[in-house]
């Protein structure tokens, strides 16, 4: 068994602090080797030796922590098992599934029951385990669908914030206007800022409901008590409960700064309505603050609701790329046509594609011809042309033909599949600027507990009457002030709209700790072949030779005669000159009396003519007459083509000239990569001036060439020992040590033969405006995370003293907990916003 990486859906997580929790929990199990916590995607990813723990036992440990792992239940019929010697050995193959929590089979009712943890296990994984144990499953069951699952559980959760906010913020109006004619009987109220701007409104109501003014203030206190108490009870809940499940676990996050705070007001409020002599005995006010501890849970409540909505559209490209899957396809089994759910797809099926439909899986085109649209793979916008033998890849949109293709990679093993795991993966991870808000986070709820007790301190000795209470409500305004969500949500939110941007471009980004490596990077070095050039021949010239009369012999008649003796070679050059032939859509004649000349050419009977194809070496060894086409041919060479001598009769007929074209995206992006200031160099096995050739045509100075395969990585290390931090762009082929040696590694290809895993970085099309993209969007992202990290050291280092009351010596003003609930919100809410902006990130090459 080897090392296996699991994700764990956190449930009960409302800060970073809470992240950090359970982080340390799953590090501290035996046999876990990494662990990261995101809490803007309630996710923890995990590397574990299977032979030392299991999933059960990390659910245990997440369960440890005070909080617990989202799990998903399947119940299903068993034939037969009701006749069964006993059930105990289909339980146990269903619990040693990776992800059952457990299995219960009845065999009275003849139905079986799964608890799981989703996403890490399939439906296929159980089925075939029952039929392995000698069962039949008596229904086919229904594979879960990740993106609807997602997007279930973001509805729930905006549903049930968004009910419990409604009721918040009525009991919150209903009792600001039922505080009002306490008022002016209670000596604090008013002392704060929230008071004070109330003391308007205060007069207009008098005017309004004067029947109000005339009640009896203990009645009015009971019945504030009694609007409040719903706030508390269930609105607030969730508040108190995780602040009591912390403290049993001996933790503390934000829930322990609320409910601190909020349940301080009520409970001193609730005392001395409902035994005010107990605070006039002690010469205290009994003032009541039921309006303030709703109107914070309201807006504390609010900020959540705009907090989940907003962290929902963070991980829209996710739910697209999921999307893109359609869930049945159209198969050809027994001779007919059937339409089967995606899952039931098998490897070798002949799968049909009708127009305008979404291929459902990976493979190769056997039938038909039409063009697809991998935009939404590779941010191509170019429709592609398929034909017999072409690869095609699932989630990519058929055009107006109809296609048969054999599958040949389905479920987690697609394109699409492993495009959705590694962008899962990186938005799970976390940038080393992180780190440090990790560690403010690990003591941050204690040092604000710290300095909430140190305020009220400060305030009982020196402030003003009545003292318990000024201090008091200093407190209550520190500890309501104060946001470690700000801290935690600051780099996974910029990760996880940073990378899901980036696939909706065709950029892969492995992770937070890529990105930050990117912004280092000084000295950039581009593979030739493949990268910079298309990587296949390609005639990029034809000229015919003059004939005595004057003219010239014609390019489509030399094409045509060369394609003939060339279409039954096996020569890359002879695959050029039929693709060109066929490209013009020249008929190309039989041949006959075929005869490859090794190392010279090909020739053959094409009609009434001997027709040969050679070599510009052959032709000078036979001492053939090329007239000007010689003088040609040498300057052609010069500009990095080879030239092939067609040759009828023994007389030279004229040149194709092939080379490995140079990509129509090379030059710009280089320029800009100029622009950006990176040192850039080309690095190949072919000779120095073929190399050199290209790199001065697309205005690279600096080339590395004619270096073994096998030496590139060693030629990086030379780059890095000279103090260079070094990016290495190569299609993943023949430099996959140079990719893996560099700082950065990007790979970069097609959406259908590119290596996902390759690489730091990987580029679904061939373009290499995609390096520009990637390289921009990677700068943009960790400003980003700056962006907020800064924000939010700002936003506390500011917010909690001015909630202590530093300034109110000079003001006589002291901050509301209303106002520093709101402020509390907006906070987070701040950071998750500047995040959001990533989604219209567009990259200079398209701008």
């Amino acid at each position: 068994m080897a090392d296996a990486r699991v994700t764990l859906p956190i449930e009960g997580m409302t800060c970073g602090a809470c992240a950090l929790t359970v982080q340390k929990r799953l590090l501290a199990e035996p046999g876990v080797k990494e662990a990261a916590v995101n809490y803007a995607t309630a996710k923890s990813t995990v590397t574990i030796d299977d032979r030392e723990t299991s999933v059960a036992a990390l659910v245990t440990a997440v369960r440890d922590a005070g909080y617990d792992c989202a799990k998903t239940s399947l119940s299903f019929g068993v034939e037969g098992l009701h006749y069964a010697s006993g059930t105990s050995r289909l339980e146990r193959e269903l619990k040693g599934l990776t992800g059952v929590l457990s299995a219960a089979a009845n065999q009275a009712t003849e139905r079986v029951r799964v608890d799981y943890i989703p996403g890490l296990i399939t439906a296929r994984a159980i089925e075939s385990v029952v039929r392995g144990a000698g069962f039949k499953i008596a229904e086919q069951l229904a594979e879960e669908d990740p993106a609807e699952r997602e997007r279930l559980r973001i509805r729930g959760e905006v549903r049930r914030l968004a009910w419990k906010f409604v009721v918040a913020a009525v009991a919150t109006v209903a009792t600001m206007i039922g505080s009002m004619p306490l008022m002016s009987q209670e000596s604090t109220k008013g002392s704060d800022l929230f008071g004070l701007l109330m003391r308007p409104l205060n007069g207009f109501l008098q005017g309004m409901l004067p029947a109000l003014y005339q009640l009896d203030s203990d009645v009015l206190r009971l019945a504030l008590l009694t609007l409040t108490l719903p706030v508390v009870v269930w609105c607030g809940r969730q508040f108190y409960v995780a602040a009591w499940s912390g403290l049993k676990h001996r933790s503390a996050d934000m829930n322990t700064l609320i409910a601190v705070g909020t349940g301080a007001g009520f409970l001193y409020s609730a005392v001395a309505t409902v035994i005010p002599t107990l605070f006039r005995d002690i010469g205290l006010a009994a003032d009541v603050y039921f309006e303030s501890v709703c109107a914070i849970i309201a807006l504390i409540l609010l900020g959540r609701l705009l907090e989940a909505r907003a962290k929902g559209r963070t991980s829209e490209a996710i739910r697209q790329l999921l999307e893109l899957r359609p869930k049945t396809a159209t198969v050809q089994r027994q001779g007919h046509d059937m339409e089967i759910p995606i899952e039931r797809v098998e490897v070798g099926d002949t799968v049909i594609v009708r127009p305008g439909e979404i291929l459902p899986v990976d493979g190769v085109v056997t039938a038909g011809e039409s063009t697809v649209s991998e935009a939404m793979l590779t941010g191509e916008p170019m429709p592609v042309d398929k034909k017999p033998g072409d690869q095609v890849v699932g989630g990519t949109l058929n055009g107006r033909g109809t296609l048969g293709f054999e599958a040949r990679a389905v479920g987690k093993d697609t394109v699409l599949a492993q495009i959705v795991r590694l962008v899962e993966e990186a938005q799970g991870t976390k940038a080393p600027a992180q780190r440090l808000a990790d560690r403010v986070a690990g003591v941050f709820v204690p040092i604000v507990i710290a300095i909430a007790i140190a305020s009220f301190v400060v305030w009982y000795v020196i402030g003003p009457a009545p003292e318990v209470v000024f201090a008091t409500v200093a407190m209550v305004t520190v500890l309501v002030i104060a946001c470690p969500c700000a801290l935690g949500l600051a780099t996974p939110t910029a990760i996880m709209v940073g990378t899901g941007r980036g696939a909706e471009l065709g950029v892969l980004i492995r992770g937070g700790e890529t990105l930050e490596t990117v912004q280092r990077i000084d000295t950039l070095v581009f593979d030739k072949t493949g990268t910079i050039t298309e990587g296949k021949p390609a005639v990029t010239h034809v000229l015919g030779s003059q004939r005595s009369d004057g003219s010239v012999v014609g390019a489509t008649e030399l094409l045509r005669l060369a394609a003939a003796v060339e279409s039954r070679s096996e020569h890359p050059l002879a695959a050029a000159i039929v693709d060109a032939a066929a490209k013009k859509e020249i008929e190309i004649p039989p041949v006959e009396r075929f005869i490859a000349m090794e190392g010279r050419g090909a020739r053959g009977i094409v009609g009434k003519y001997l027709v040969e194809v050679i070599s510009m070496r052959h032709a000078e060894e036979r001492s053939l007459d090329l007239g000007d086409l010689g003088t040609q041919a040498d300057r052609h060479v010069l500009s990095g083509r080879s030239p092939v001598v067609v040759v009828v009769n023994d007389t030279v007929q004229g040149l194709v000239l092939i080379a490995d074209a140079i990509k129509p995206s090379a030059k710009p992006a280089i320029a800009r990569l100029k622009s950006l200031g990176f040192e850039l160099y080309v690095l190949s096995g072919d000779s120095k001036v073929s190399t050199g050739l290209v790199a001065k045509e697309i205005g690279i100075d600096r080339v590395i060439a004619e270096v073994d395969p096998r030496d590139k990585a060693d030629e990086i290390k030379r780059l890095q020992q000279d103090g260079r931090t070094v990016g290495m762009i190569g299609d993943g082929l023949n430099d996959a040590a140079a990719l893996a040696q560099a700082d950065v590694g990007f790979a970069i290809g097609t959406g259908t033969d590119v290596a996902i895993e390759a690489s730091d970085l990987t580029m679904m099309r061939g373009d290499l405006t995609a390096v520009v993209t990637a390289i921009e969007l990677s700068r943009r992202t960790v400003r980003t995370i700056k962006g907020n990290l800064f924000f939010a050291f700002l936003y506390n280092s500011l917010g909690i003293p001015l909630a202590a009351g530093v300034l109110f010596p000079l003001t006589g003003l002291l901050l509301s907990p209303v106002f520093a609930s709101a402020a509390m919100s907006l906070s987070s809410l701040s950071v998750v916003g500047n995040s959001l902006r990533l989604r219209r990130f567009t990259p200079s090459t398209v701008a």
